[in-house]
């Protein structure tokens, strides 16, 4: 069973790890290309899931150059596929359900300090989780793009922010192969997950958080 007593810095991936929105941001990314026609739209969420943890603008710029067909992405174009986009997320973010156990897993970890990094919007992650009261667990800070998880793991590190040994909890591709190349341990956490990515290089797969509880309170504590 892998210390997980040990860790000095916990980092969270957002969707599908601390909050149940992969369907909504799923949905909202079928919604906001719509109007392109269904099949372009289904062809987004197909690269959408395919591409979990990567930023929206990157998706966006990708449907209208590679999907839609656009010689040259126009910036006001991308602007009203984000700003329909953010719209429609919004809400859904303010009410889908929380990881059971995140409390729980704060108290068991004690002094380590705990980050988010997601693909998500850095201002509407930071403003979500201010208005749900769950800022204040991640005393390491709330970040997300247009910064790509790479930079963030990278810079975060060169600052001291991420003090090791650290442990990266995501439910993505991109999660694990951003977390070993920052040099981080990797949970898979599966039971939100849209991915499938074969995970068998994670130092531990749970179903979630309240499963990270448990297997928290069977770990060797440190002396």
């Amino acid at each position: 069973m892998a210390d997980l007593a040990r860790y000095r810095t916990w980092v969270f991936d957002c969707d599908g790890v601390l909050l149940d929105s992969n369907r909504v941001k799923t949905e909202a990314f079928y919604r906001a290309a719509e109007p392109y026609g269904r099949d372009h739209a289904e062809a987004l969420v197909d690269y959408h899931v395919r591409n979990g943890g990567i930023s929206r603008y990157v998706k966006f710029s990708t449907f209208l150059s590679d999907i839609v067909g656009r010689s040259r992405v126009d910036t006001d174009e991308l602007q009203q596929l984000l700003d329909r986009y953010a719209g429609l997320v919004g809400e859904g973010l303010r009410q889908c359900a929380v990881a059971d156990g995140l409390m729980a897993l704060r108290r068991l970890t004690g002094s380590a300090r705990w980050l988010v990094v997601s693909g998500g919007d850095q201002e509407e992650l930071r403003s979500v989780f201010a208005d749900r009261g769950l800022a204040e667990l991640f005393d390491g800070g709330i970040f997300g793009s247009p910064d790509t998880k790479d930079e963030i793991l990278a810079r975060e590190r060169e600052t001291g922010g991420i003090l090791q040994p650290a442990v990266f909890i995501g439910d993505s591709r991109y999660d694990i192969e951003a977390a070993t190349r920052a040099g981080l341990d990797f949970i898979f956490a599966s039971r939100w997950s849209e991915s499938d990515h074969d995970f068998s290089g994670s130092t531990l797969t749970v179903e979630g958080i309240d499963t990270l509880v448990e297997y928290l309170g069977q770990s060797p504590r440190p002396h």
